[in-house]
């Protein structure tokens, strides 16, 4: 495994860290989260960087990146954080559709959401007992789509969302369906996170249906898929380390630095280990996938690993800030809330560390 990023992945890089620091500043995305400016009126610079196309490929009008270009990727962004549909609409929803979808679906769907026209939302917030149960709380019936599901991210600029549905006699599968379409409507939930909704759907009329849905295929994409949330997981926790780098250099009490003293210094060693375990992991994990080798084991641990060590990272960074850590404005207080956000979605610590069980023990 080359651990040295290619012209490419510098490349790809280059480009995220350009679009952050000329268009999503610390304090650009302070005034997201506060309500005081709107991602919708900014989300264009994300989608004329061709970002949005990196896993996509070249002959459904994206880049054809592998999964370890994609990373690099989702890495920066991981860094800002930057909020938004960029991961359920480019990676989870075109996982699905390229693993579920017919070529017609394909050839429909997956050149709109490289250029960003199209915005897609999974309702999937977690798979903490298992996948056959992510279907359950949608049923289609002749007349439309009824049911809903709590903790739905990035609903609020979609334009589409791909809906896991059971039909009688028990069938699976995937419906996609138009946000404006009469009967589906979006609630926002309030509280420490980033982007959660509520979505409803009484007989809400489909669009499409996945055809080419297999219960295989759809665990398959959303394993891959996982990988890069990993990466995105990442990327915080090393924007993370850096601000407390940082911070236990300049911060001086008793005549020195507060990283001189070994309490602090404990803290930042354990975002070191978050870090390095996670980090490494979710390498592995990508490359496996870009060489097609297992990879089913080593990204359930990259996921349990990434969503831990993000979660705690934060909690071991407020100890090093202490009182300026929550002060909006410095920006830690936006990993914190990102990494609560991210710690259950496509499944928390607990889920990926059984899933690791049953691979090994069957």
């Amino acid at each position: 495994m080359d651990l040295l990023l290619n012209e490419q992945q510098l490349m790809l890089q280059s480009t995220v860290q350009d679009l952050l620091k000329r268009d999503f500043t610390k304090e650009r995305l302070a005034e997201f989260d506060s309500g005081k400016a709107d991602l919708k009126d900014q989300w264009d610079s994300v989608c004329s960087t061709g970002i949005l196309g990196s896993l996509i490929p070249e002959k459904y009008g994206g880049i054809g990146g592998s999964f370890s270009d994609t990373g690099v990727v989702f890495q920066e962004l991981g860094k800002g954080p930057l909020p938004g549909p960029h991961f359920t609409s480019s990676v989870l929803a075109a996982n699905l559709i390229i693993q579920c979808g017919t070529e017609s679906q394909k050839h429909n769907y997956l050149p709109r959401i490289a250029e960003g026209k199209f915005i897609f939302s999974v309702a999937i917030s977690n798979l903490n007992q298992s996948v056959n149960t992510i279907f359950e709380d949608f049923r289609l019936a002749q007349n439309g789509v009824s049911g809903v599901r709590l903790n739905i991210p990035e609903l609020r600029l979609a334009t589409h969302v791909i809906v896991p549905f059971t039909s009688e006699p028990g069938i699976q599968g995937l419906a996609v369906i138009p946000t404006n379409t009469y009967g589906l409507s979006i609630r926002p939930l309030t509280g420490m996170s980033t982007e959660q909704y509520e979505l409803k759907t009484e007989n809400a009329e489909i669009e499409e249906i996945l055809t080419g849905f297999k219960l295989s295929a759809f665990s398959s994409a959303l394993i891959q898929s996982t990988a890069l949330l990993c990466s995105f997981q990442v990327g915080g926790l090393e924007r993370v380390l850096e601000m407390c780098l940082t911070y236990s250099k300049t911060r001086h009490q008793f005549g020195q630095p507060i990283g001189r003293f070994q309490r602090v210094q404990d803290h930042i060693i354990d975002i070191v280990n978050y870090l390095d375990s996670a980090k490494w992991t979710t390498y592995e994990a990508l490359w496996k996938l870009d060489t097609a080798q297992e990879s089913k084991v080593g990204i359930h641990m990259a996921g349990s690993l990434a969503s831990e060590g993000y979660y705690l990272g934060c909690n071991a960074a407020h100890d090093v800030h202490a009182g300026v850590g929550i002060i909006r404005e410095y920006g830690l207080t936006l990993h914190t809330k990102m990494s609560r956000t991210l710690y259950s979605y496509l499944g928390n610590p607990r889920y990926h560390r059984n899933e690791i069980a049953k691979a090994l023990y069957f």
